[in-house]
């Protein structure tokens, strides 16, 4: 379906909108006229152009948030669109396997990721509830649904993450509570769950082992890693006006990995 003329002039905030995802996501949200907030902290990945404006936002400051959040709002609108890209961690995010994590680290990596999600996307509900309704799409991951595979990260430099699939499992079951909630007010609030994604590795200084990307493609019935491409298009289409009836979902976006 052609989702550009629903989307053509309607506001939409991509939190965490410099990454990977969000950066191919904002791309095509201003390709279909959407005026795009970009909320992140890194200041120098986007300047502000066409469709396209940039506001410093740091989801990890949870003190003040709801404050920091609602001032946004307040100077640019309620959003049709909020799409959460973003990927807070504490800077010991890479020593999070069983053998090396924290109580500390588990308790601060939870408050500022799973937590933050779940308080702008209410903030926004709420927000969203006072006009027309809106479309809230947030960044989930297969290893909400399936546990990570052992076997992937022998021989090579990666470790599972005890901290990970715990925190992205929350946002399913918020996923279905808000979308619950919000549906009287017309808020669609929905969760895309993507596969391995070619790429650096998260808080690591690194690109991704070959050694576990092949065999990451070898039980992907796809062959390949996801693209940022393959994940926005989803959330393009979850934006939209098409997807009208879609709500409290969480998509899974893997190449048939966690079937295999």
């Amino acid at each position: 379906m052609d989702n550009s003329s629903s989307l053509k002039g309607k506001l939409a905030y991509v939190l965490g909108g410099c990454g990977l995802i969000g950066e191919k996501t904002v791309r095509d949200l201003s390709d279909k006229g959407c005026k795009v907030i970009i909320l992140d902290v890194d200041t120098e990945s986007f300047k502000k152009e066409g469709n396209l404006d940039f506001v410093y936002f740091d989801c990890s400051d949870m003190e003040n948030i709801e404050e920091n959040l609602s001032t946004i709002i307040s100077r640019k609108g309620i959003p049709n669109i909020f799409i959460n890209c973003s990927y807070p961690r504490t800077s010991e995010w890479a020593k999070s396997s069983f053998k090396e994590v924290s109580l500390d680290s588990l308790r601060r990596n939870v408050d500022i990721h799973l937590n933050s999600y779940a308080w702008t996307s209410k903030l926004v509900a709420e927000q969203m509830g006072k006009q027309d309704g809106g479309s809230i799409i947030m960044l989930g991951s297969i290893y909400s649904h399936i546990p990570q595979r052992l076997y992937l990260y022998e021989d090579t430099n990666l470790e599972e993450n005890f901290i990970y699939p715990i925190i992205k499992s929350g946002l399913l079951n918020l996923t279905r509570q808000l979308a619950t909630f919000y549906g009287k007010m017309n808020v669609r609030v929905n969760n895309v769950c993507p596969g391995g994604l070619e790429g650096p590795v998260a808080g690591k200084n690194l690109d991704q082992d070959q050694l576990f990307k092949d065999k990451y493609i070898e039980n992907t019935p796809l062959g390949r890693m996801a693209r940022p491409s393959d994940i926005s298009s989803c959330l393009i289409f979850l934006a939209s006006d098409d997807s009208s009836y879609i709500t409290g979902q969480s998509i899974l976006i893997d190449g048939g990995f966690s079937i295999s």
